[in-house]
């Protein structure tokens, strides 16, 4: 008899609160600031990252209290569908609220928590602190290599 996944078996608003933030692969890729456009709604990702971001580990330094450090810090619950479409594509909590099934590289499916590193999915080495960044110059620091598809609008 070969057994489920939880992801694959437990609905997200089923899931216990460590399943749900299990999910997180480590990739930091949330805690890079967004740029939306204001006509087309597409998402673009900067390299800007988060000052809370240590960017060696891909953790956020004060993750307990990042909401009141940071108000506009995302919580992510499970009754938040409506609030995943920011997300990177490759994203356990929009993967798994889609039906898709988690990247191969993810650490629930490699039981290596380093493995999204090794895949180069994280922002490891590849961000810079909002602290060095003037926000009038986030646009300057757009990537590539981070993609939100929202539903409702078209991502180039």
């Amino acid at each position: 008899m070969t057994t489920q996944a939880f992801w694959e078996s437990v609905a997200p608003k089923d899931m216990s609160r460590e399943q749900w933030e299990s999910l997180c692969d480590g990739c930091a890729r949330c805690c890079l600031h967004k740029l939306e456009d204001a006509y087309s709604g597409g998402i673009y990702y900067t390299d800007v990252a988060c000052h809370l971001l240590d960017e060696t580990k891909c953790q956020c330094t004060r993750y307990e209290t990042r909401q009141e450090l940071v108000p506009d810090c995302v919580v992510l619950t499970p009754d938040q569908r409506e609030n995943l479409a920011w997300l990177p594509d490759t994203c356990a909590y929009r993967l798994v609220d889609q039906g898709q099934p988690l990247p191969e590289w993810h650490p629930l499916v490699t039981g290596d928590p380093n493995s999204v590193h090794l895949a180069g999915m994280s922002v490891r080495g590849r961000s810079i602190s909002e602290t060095q960044v003037a926000e009038d110059d986030f646009e300057e620091h757009i990537i590539r290599w981070v993609t939100s598809t929202r539903p409702d609008s078209v991502q180039t």
